[in-house]
């Protein structure tokens, strides 16, 4: 029997394949979905990625959703945000089946309210969980009415949505090549960039869970290699590297330079304020500096919080936040539910490099002013004491608490974080130059 303490994470369902998640567990879920959001709607629209397994977990789920007399619409394959697309277009909770950029033994469920409103370990994962055991223990009667299961096609409109954040007149015929990683990128980018005046070159855009070029964690840069030396030999203008379901991505300029999240995201604040002056932008509390500093030069109002997107979507409803970025290639966008997409990241800055008339690897200049270190992981026995004890070191410092440990002095800081998962910590530091930033890693672990 699955065991939903290893697979029930702080925002989604994640778990190796049959191992830890089957479609009885998959069945189960499905009835707890249901029962939870049977106030809010009497349908459900579901949606998988490429993965193997994903037919039969979605069977199995949608047999848990009709068990509860909801009715479920079968979106297909689809990506993590062409899902978000139709919670919000339809008004129904929605689930996806994707594991997102881990391996292809893994499987799991994203899954979302209404309006693709999240739902996390505090908003309703907690209680879906409980109730899953609960349906496993003792499976659940059918309804008097069973709910029935039906189809539809949401490509067309998603791709429509994507590009109705930009103003395609004033897009300019650039050669882009889009490292879809055998991922969800391979269905969406094509719809999406068809009948824009861009020369599109996917690369491994097959569909295959088994994913066997290379894996789709575009975060880790061994695995942006393949791009890098396709943008090279091609003299493409801009690289994208998508992970598995496509929500994410990362940017490479022509001369085939990686573009932080952190700096991409400070490019599409840029762009989103130039078109809505004077509003308020999200940003993590690992983003660079220069991502409030771009906010405030473009008359917009930073707001910073912590990392995950449950507490990103939350604070834009909050402060009616017109865009919000995260380090990890994250970017969520008010017109888009507050939800985020790779996709429309991509062409707010395939606008904005159309309009400059110069090369990413000049456009990204100005956004770029200070050294990061990446995020390093360390294990340690007690996370929480040894950032006590990392505290205590620097008391002189700007110190704040809000996730984790953040020490700045002004010029040069740091975040230390536990991980929710395991035994380790997460040190995010930047400084003004790559030697101080190493130095600076070196004295902050060396306090581990």
């Amino acid at each position: 029997m699955a065991d939903l303490n290893a697979i029930f994470k702080a925002y989604d369902v994640r778990g190796l394949y049959p191992e830890q998640i089957d479609a009885d567990a998959a069945r189960a879920i499905g009835a707890a979905f249901a029962k939870f959001v049977s106030g809010e709607s009497d349908r459900v629209v579901v949606a998988r990625d490429m993965r193997p397994a994903g037919p039969e977990l979605v069977a199995a789920f949608t047999e848990g959703v009709n068990s509860q007399g909801i009715d479920v619409t079968d979106m297909g394959m689809a990506s993590t945000d062409m899902m978000y697309y139709a919670a919000g277009t339809t008004g129904c909770p929605g689930a996806v089946f994707t594991a997102s950029h881990n391996p292809a033994q893994y499987n799991g469920i994203k899954m979302c309210l209404a309006e693709a409103k999240p739902i996390g370990e505090e908003t309703g994962l907690a209680q879906i969980k409980a109730d899953a055991q609960a349906f496993l223990d003792n499976p659940p009667a059918a309804a008097d009415a069973p709910g029935s299961r039906d189809e539809a096609e949401m490509l067309s409109g998603f791709a429509d949505h994507v590009r109705s954040f930009v103003d395609t007149a004033k897009l300019s015929p650039l050669k882009i090549v889009a490292d879809t990683a055998n991922g969800m990128g391979g269905l969406v980018a094509p719809a999406v960039f068809e009948g824009l005046p861009f020369d599109v070159e996917i690369m491994y855009g097959e569909l295959d869970g088994t994913f066997p070029n290379h894996p789709a964690d575009p975060i880790q840069p061994e695995n942006q290699a393949d791009l890098q030396a396709r943008v090279l030999e091609t003299g493409a203008d801009v690289g994208l590297a998508f992970d598995g379901d496509a929500d994410r991505v990362f940017l490479v300029d022509e001369k085939a330079q990686l573009l932080s999240g952190s700096l991409t995201t400070a490019i599409v604040a840029h762009g989103m304020l130039a078109k809505n002056p004077g509003s308020t932008v999200i940003h993590n509390l690992i983003c660079s500096k220069a991502v409030p500093e771009v906010v405030a030069e473009g008359g917009g109002t930073a707001v910073r919080t912590k990392v995950g997107h449950s507490f990103i979507k939350a604070v834009m409803a909050e402060t009616g936040a017109i865009f919000g970025g995260e380090h990890s290639g994250h970017y969520y966008f008010a017109d888009n539910w507050r939800a985020d997409s790779g996709l429309i990241a991509s062409l707010v800055v395939l606008e904005q490099l159309s309009e400059a008339g110069v090369p990413l690897s000049e456009l990204r200049k100005p956004f770029e002013r200070y050294s990061a270190s990446g995020e390093i992981n360390t294990k340690v026995d007690d996370p929480k004491a040894t950032i006590e004890k990392v505290a205590e070191s620097y008391g002189d410092a700007s110190v704040d608490r809000l996730d984790g440990l953040t020490v700045d002095y002004g010029d040069w800081w740091f975040n230390l974080r536990p991980s929710n998962t395991e035994p380790l910590l997460r040190l995010n530091l930047e400084a003004a130059s790559p030697e101080e930033v190493e130095a600076r890693v070196a004295e902050v672990t060396g306090r581990f």
